[in-house]
């Protein structure tokens, strides 16, 4: 069936010839002063305006949400900020759960959100950009694409930052935006020109807005934004080329089976590739209920396959949560001999000779990582510590400042290089030190106590008793 080239409506069946509706050509007319004054233009739909059940899954989904997030507010107490514990409950994504078989949580994620501001952003988003995709697409394919997209951002969130709770209808929400820019701009929609111009550019422009605002701001899930709007890119495109049609349903199935596939696939891939640092999160979750058990299972776990490195690390981290640092220790030592190059494991047992106070064997372990990945800014601020805790301060001071030229926003290096020098008595370039950790990290009581003693010991009274002052206030107490 032909199409008006004015306005997109359809034609007549057996229209032969004419490619503009009757309704432009009486509006044409009357645009010329050939009809007359009294002449009414008939009434047409527009051909983008679909006929729908006054409820709409927009509002299903819209609904949805809110019922959660009561749910959640309910169940916390608050509405500002809901802690982890109770977004993992209501189902988060998290990839030592997820990728441990909570597969489910790829679909629950996105009926979450983290507060008050969270859910009234997104909602907003969703009543705008869920009413537009549903008119054009139809009720069921826009009900396929919203989750599909939604698990594809789950998935990228996942593979990406696998220790981060993820939760909210952003991957979603940024899933219809990619679908409608393919489709406009591939041409699905019978739209007027005009129309499509100015949708697309506000579609453009949401998405450059929320990636320029996830840039910026920490804590924004940029990865599952990145899984929802791709996806929709391609979904998108696919029912733009294949079916654009609603009179072909077969085709349309057709093209979300092939999504699901892709989605699928992808997820499959993320759980080989992160699947086996994480396969023991839950029982690392669990711990806090019931460490023993926990300890007692991964023990068994690796008496009945010795060579299962994943294993002994996290019965390390097990150990390491009921403060048995030996015990963790030989775990992170057997997996270093089934796994010599995971420098991960050799800065944790760097770490853990510290806390035993080992600095000597700290040094040995941090010295390997900085051999390995020389470019590695937090081995060589290990190695620095471990050279301070032996008197090294030179050597200390040498290797901080290479953590500083490739980190050098790392924080607490510049307060442990002060400390270091202010034991050589190069007290200038300790305060020196000090003031750079404060511009970066903020105000700190043991910072400013540290930077009061560099004062006093360079003769500065008045700076040194600020400092003070400041310690003073820091800790809410009163000083002379």
């Amino acid at each position: 069936m032909a199409n008006c080239i004015q306005c997109g409506r359809k034609l007549p069946g057996l229209t032969f010839g004419k490619k503009i509706c009757q309704w432009c050509v009486q509006h044409e007319a009357a645009q010329r002063g050939d009809e007359g004054e009294d002449a009414k233009q008939i009434v047409m739909p527009a051909p983008w305006v679909r006929r729908e059940a006054s409820i709409t899954l927009t509002h299903v989904l819209f609904g949805a949400s809110l019922a959660v997030f009561l749910a959640m507010v309910l169940a916390s107490g608050s509405a500002a900020d809901f802690p982890g514990k109770t977004l993992v409950h209501f189902g988060a994504n998290f990839g030592p759960l997820t990728l441990s078989g909570d597969w489910w949580r790829l679909l629950t994620y996105m009926f979450l959100h983290g507060g008050l501001m969270h859910i009234a952003f997104n909602m907003w988003c969703l009543w705008d950009l869920g009413a537009l995709c549903e008119s054009l697409y139809g009720r069921w394919t826009f009900g396929a694409i919203y989750l599909l997209t939604g698990i594809a951002g789950g998935v990228a969130s996942v593979g990406w930052n696998p220790s981060v709770l993820s939760v909210g209808a952003s991957g979603a929400i940024f899933g219809l935006a990619g679908a409608l820019i393919a489709s406009f701009y591939l041409g699905e929609f019978s739209l007027p020109g005009i129309a499509i111009r100015g949708t697309l550019r506000s579609l453009v422009f949401f998405v450059g807005f929320n990636v320029l605002f996830g840039s910026l701001f920490p804590g924004i899930d940029n990865a599952c934004h990145a899984g929802g709007l791709v996806s929709g890119l391609i979904l998108g495109a696919l029912v733009a080329r294949v079916a654009p049609g609603h009179d072909k349903p077969l085709r349309r199935v057709g093209v979300l089976l092939f999504m699901v596939l892709i989605v699928g696939g992808s997820a499959l891939g993320v759980q080989r590739w992160r699947g086996p640092s994480m396969q023991f999160g839950r029982s690392l979750t669990d711990a806090e209920r019931n460490v023993d058990r926990m300890i007692s299972e991964l023990q068994k776990k690796v008496q009945q396959n010795p060579q299962d490195a994943s294993a002994h690390y996290a019965l390390a981290h097990a150990y390491f949560s009921k403060g048995q640092f030996p015990e963790g220790e030989s775990e992170l030592k057997r997996v270093l001999d089934l796994q010599p190059q995971n420098t991960r494991a050799r800065m944790e047992l760097g770490a853990t000779y510290l806390r035993q106070e080992q600095a000597k064997e700290a040094q040995g372990e941090f010295a390997k990582v900085v051999v390995q990945e020389p470019d590695n800014g937090a081995a060589h601020a290990g190695l620095g510590v471990a050279l301070a805790e032996q008197q090294d301060h030179a050597g200390a001071i040498d290797e901080y400042k290479a953590a500083l030229r490739l980190e050098p926003q790392a924080s607490g290096v510049y307060y442990r290089m002060g400390v270091s020098q202010a034991e050589l008595k190069q007290y200038d370039d300790a305060i020196a030190s000090y003031l750079k950790e404060r511009e970066q990290t903020g105000d700190d009581p043991d910072l400013e106590n540290a930077l009061a003693d560099a004062y006093q010991a360079k003769g500065m009274t008045q700076q040194a008793q600020e400092a003070r002052n400041k310690v003073a206030q820091l800790r809410g107490q009163s000083t002379d």
